[in-house]
């Protein structure tokens, strides 16, 4: 199996048009026109689902993720239901870090819990290359999926280094981030010490699942939003940078997201991403303008808006779709992931409701 270019799988061993290389989601990212505005939805493949929680109910996260066969019935899940526009792969940004070798489990309403937190240099030496062999069943899962999705693109993902950093760290999640930022500015050797680590493990598993056959990665920084510019720029930039542009030559759109990153959107963009995420703190128009004319971007619906009435949803689609305009490429997402509670068939309307109105766009030129 390859990958051109383009991003299409070619099976056959030959790049061949359409499939998902010419699917609106890819297009899209490459700032190509498209029939409709793609849609896809930060962790679909879950949470919301009740095909998912039955699925789930007796096996741990970690296990669920290095289960292939659970991995691919997970992720087809939401794209049966709600017909997005593409699939993002079911696993956890501490996958590769537990490949790793770091010692952690995800404990169920926690996150991801470190059982010896990163303090030292000899704590960062402890964090291993991996390779193919060492996330196998990813491998497995993405071939699995390229096979059963055809024509529909199958995003892989990973965190980015600081936000791992931060887990690494604190030992598990935080509000503050207080132990990582004391690091970050106590000792700056050591923290570029484990951010370079960790842009290698990141790179490593991201290219995994590119020779596998995704047809697009997303580097999540969920907690970037926690430092200043400043900081980001000398603390976060070179590392994120280092995963992102050693991806330049692979031949699929890069993704980068971040919560509550309004005042970094610049900074993120010149990460080297194609495609910039947004949450729902700024409009898309305004952070088309901090990014650049050069990048699409992704967003941005509060995730909370689609607990609200019908009439409020479609009055807020609206509007994003209307700022997304601004881009020169435009996916419609959520601003984070979809909540637990939100009933599925209020996303499927969004999907619908999304469609309808690019097209008719679309069609009136």
């Amino acid at each position: 199996m390859t990958t051109d270019t383009t991003g299409t799988v070619a099976r056959d061993g030959e790049s061949r048009p359409g499939g998902p290389a010419d699917s609106p989601f890819i297009r899209a990212c490459r700032r190509r026109p498209v029939p409709h505005t793609p849609v896809w939805f930060m962790r679909q493949a879950g949470r919301s689902l009740p095909e998912y929680r039955e699925i789930r109910a007796s096996v741990p996260m970690l296990e669920s993720c290095r289960r292939p066969e659970l991995v691919t019935e997970i992720t087809l899940q939401p794209v049966r239901r709600h017909g997005v526009d593409a699939a993002i792969l079911f696993s956890d940004i501490v996958v590769p870090v537990a490949a790793a070798g770091i010692d952690l489990d995800i404990v169920p309403g926690t996150g991801p819990v470190v059982a010896e937190p990163i303090r030292t240099a000899a704590d960062v030496e402890r964090i291993r290359p991996i390779t193919r062999d060492d996330v196998s069943y990813v491998d497995e899962a993405v071939r699995q999926l390229v096979v059963e999705l055809g024509d529909t693109p199958l995003i892989g993902f990973a965190g980015a280094p600081f936000t791992l950093a931060s887990y690494l760290v604190e030992g598990g999640p935080s509000r503050t981030h207080a132990k990582t930022k004391a690091l970050m500015y106590g000792d700056p050797e050591l923290w570029h010490a484990l951010c370079g680590r960790l842009a290698e493990v990141t790179l490593a598993f991201l290219r995994v699942q590119i020779e596998a056959g995704v047809s697009a990665v997303q580097l999540f920084d969920s907690w970037a939003g926690a430092l200043s510019e400043a900081d980001y720029r000398r603390f976060v930039l070179p590392h994120s940078t280092a995963v992102l542009s050693g991806l330049a030559t692979a031949g699929v759109p890069r993704i980068h997201f971040g919560v509550g990153t309004g005042e970094l959107l610049g900074a993120m963009g010149e990460a080297g991403a194609d495609v910039v995420g947004v949450d729902w703190r700024t409009p898309l128009d305004v952070a088309t303008g901090r990014i650049g004319a050069d990048k699409a971007v992704q967003g941005n619906l509060d995730p909370c808006v689609l607990l609200a009435p019908w009439p409020v949803v479609e009055a807020e689609v609206r509007r994003i779709l209307e700022q997304g305009r601004a881009a020169p490429g435009h996916v419609f997402n959520l601003g984070h992931g979809v909540l637990p509670e939100t009933d599925p068939e209020v996303l499927t309307r969004v999907v619908a409701l999304v469609h309808e109105l690019s097209s008719r766009r679309a069609d009136q030129g």
